[in-house]
């Protein structure tokens, strides 16, 4: 049973990048057919996704997120970052690290394996 735990800062200043790190146990990043996914839910609105890093190490992000998004792996550390750059209040949300056996673009949390979330706040 795959486990994943996200890491990284509560808080996070406008303009500053976010960096998150999802640390995974159970299963490697690197086989299985994985692909290790970044969700995120604001305040009040559903699961957004915001793009996934594959087992093959391809990435795929969301086309409103791209141009803010880089999604990299530590295949050492078996863990998965993202950085969203140019963070705005309306970023603020729980991310949630997820994997899938499936290259889903949206998901709900009752399929695949996700980690507990992590509140990230932009305020300065």
């Amino acid at each position: 049973q795959v486990q994943l735990q996200e890491s990284g800062p509560g808080l996070v200043e406008p303009s500053q990048t976010l960096s998150l790190t999802c640390t995974v146990s159970g299963g490697s990043i690197t086989t299985g057919f994985g692909y290790w996914s970044w969700f995120r839910r604001p305040p009040g609105k559903g699961l957004e996704w915001i793009g996934y890093i594959a087992y093959t190490g391809s990435t795929h992000y969301s086309p409103s997120l791209k141009r803010r998004t880089s999604i990299s792996r530590d295949t050492s550390k078996n863990q998965f970052t993202l950085q969203l750059s140019s963070m705005t209040p309306e970023d603020t949300a729980v991310y949630y690290c997820a994997r899938f056996s499936k290259p889903l673009t949206e998901a709900t949390m009752d399929i695949g394996s996700w980690g507990q979330g992590t509140q990230v706040t932009v305020s300065s």
